[in-house]
């Protein structure tokens, strides 16, 4: 049979990317090579990066979706009762307890306020830069293009200023509080392979900043039922306009006649034809192992080789008899309903990081910890009696495949947080990222799909030249986390890549069945 378009993957920017293609009236295939759609959607701990856009002209409310945001964004406790910083929903709410805290004070209650102030300007000067295609840098008219995307976006000399710093540098320009430094830090490092010294983290924290409604504090917004909830809601919204969804279906090759796609041969054998292939998968498996390698060439292919994608981000996933007791939350359980983050100090941050550069894993990783059945009791197992909470946590600056160790190593950092946490879990599962590489298929592990810096963003994510969704065969798009804006459950590339296949369709570029 003959479609449309043919989307490579379930993951959720693969699925919007389906949904808004059906939604223009075309025929459309979802091929997935796991037995369920979701992707590494399944992995993330919150839901707020996702585009209100996507959620909106998608009607994902109508398909079940159902989101949840308690009051609390972050608790940052120190280890052996030392305290916590807390950071709160209301911001008044969480000067007075930072002028009160003895790990903060008065000057860094009041140097939060201005400073949620100043991110949340810069946040709404980058967000139209994310909400676009990029602009095409290598067409003639180029310097008409910078000034359109200075224009659009809004960038003036302080974002300019702001995005190629350290998040170590803008931390300490902006408050006293070595743990309060910490916890803003945190979020220009989660995902990636970097430290908070390296250029760019800042870029990092605004970028998350412009796509969620977080500001200083963080998003912390759960969906019902878990992340899948929104896989779940995007592929009904496929099947409502008569799209289809095919799982245990993976790809082998993109087949085509000169430099134009003819559709996509699966590895049973089978040939499905049409005019238009979407990837929802890494760049580099879109690249290298789906294209024959005439059609990159050696210089393609060299540069696709060297897109920096290896992942040092594992995923660790507890039952639990208990809820955790974490003292420094006095206990009070709703300081644990947002984002639970070990990241007690800049020298923390610094020295998680510090092994990852060298292939190495932190014995005392930064964590990042969610228990989303305080938000959502139904995400508990009611088969088994013994479970009464489930507890989930990215651990960061880890790359060793021993899983075993890993798991061990994240269990034994969040006891000096929560005393006599090892005795409540029931079951513990852990993902690193050779791990997270063979269950999902990404090419080396790395949840946004590749490393989000500055000189992998924008245009240049995946590679200069192909930025704006368009592959090296006419027909051929990346909708996936390896695309501009980039990762997260945001949707955004999805959207963008559909609205550029639209496009290229009015426009003449394409063809497809009237």
């Amino acid at each position: 049979m003959t479609y449309d378009a043919i989307v490579i993957g379930g993951g959720h920017n693969g699925l919007t990317c389906a949904a808004y293609l059906t939604r223009a009236g075309l025929s459309v295939l979802v091929v997935e090579a796991r037995e369920t759609v979701g992707g590494m959607a399944d992995l993330a701990l919150t839901v707020g990066r996702l585009s209100p856009v996507v959620a909106r002209e998608l009607g994902l409310k109508r398909h079940g979706l159902r989101l949840v945001q308690p009051e609390v964004r972050t608790f940052a406790p120190q280890p052996d009762d030392g305290g916590a910083v807390t950071l709160w929903t209301d911001v008044a709410r969480t000067a007075r307890e930072l002028a009160l805290n003895p790990l903060a004070g008065a000057p860094d209650a009041d140097a939060y306020v201005q400073a949620e102030v100043r991110l949340n300007e810069l946040a709404r000067a980058l967000a139209p830069i994310l909400r676009n295609a990029p602009a095409d840098l290598a067409a003639p008219t180029l310097g008409a293009s910078a000034r359109s995307v200075a224009r659009a976006a809004r960038l003036d000399a302080q974002l300019l200023r702001f995005m190629p710093m350290a998040v170590r540098d803008l931390v300490e320009d902006w408050f006293e509080s070595d743990a309060l430094r910490a916890a803003i830090a945190a979020r220009g490092v989660l995902y990636t392979a970097l430290g908070p010294r390296a250029p760019g983290t800042t870029g990092v924290l605004l970028t998350e900043a412009a796509t969620s409604t977080g500001g200083l504090a963080g998003q912390a917004v759960f969906a019902r039922g878990g992340p899948r909830s929104v896989t779940t809601a995007l592929a009904a919204a496929i099947t409502e306009k008569g799209g289809q969804i095919r799982t245990a279906a993976r790809v082998a090759r993109v087949r085509h006649r000169g430099d134009q796609v003819l559709g996509v041969t699966l590895e049973s054998g089978e040939e499905i034809d049409a005019p238009v292939v979407v990837s929802g998968l890494d760049p580099q498996t879109t690249l290298l192992d789906l294209l024959e390698p005439e059609v990159l060439g050696p210089r393609l292919s060299w540069r696709a080789g060297n897109i920096r994608q290896q992942g040092a981000t594992a995923a660790v996933s507890y039952a639990l008899r208990a809820l955790p007791v974490f003292p420094a939350a006095f206990d009070d359980a709703q300081r644990l309903r947002g984002r639970i983050l070990i990241a007690p100090s800049m020298r923390y941050l610094e020295l998680a990081a510090r092994p990852a550069r060298h292939g190495a894993s932190a014995e005392e990783p930064l964590l990042e910890i969610t228990i989303p059945s305080l938000v959502d009791p139904s995400l508990v197992d009611s088969t088994n009696p013994k479970v009464h909470h489930v507890m989930s946590v990215v651990a960061q600056a880890v790359t060793s495949s021993d899983s075993a160790h890993v798991g061990d190593t994240v269990t034994r950092t969040i006891e000096q947080y929560a005393p006599g946490f090892t005795d409540l879990v029931v079951e513990r599962t852990t993902l690193t990222p050779s791990d997270i590489e063979r269950e999902y298929g990404v090419r080396g592990g790395h949840p946004m799909h590749a490393e989000i810096a500055l000189d992998q963003w924008y245009e240049w994510r995946p590679l200069h030249g192909y930025g704006r969704y368009r592959m090296p065969l006419g027909g051929l798009y990346l909708c996936a986390s390896g695309a501009h804006p980039g990762g997260g459950v945001t949707g955004a590339p999805g959207r963008l890549a559909a609205t550029e296949i639209v496009r290229d369709l009015k426009q003449g570029r394409l063809t497809v069945a009237a």
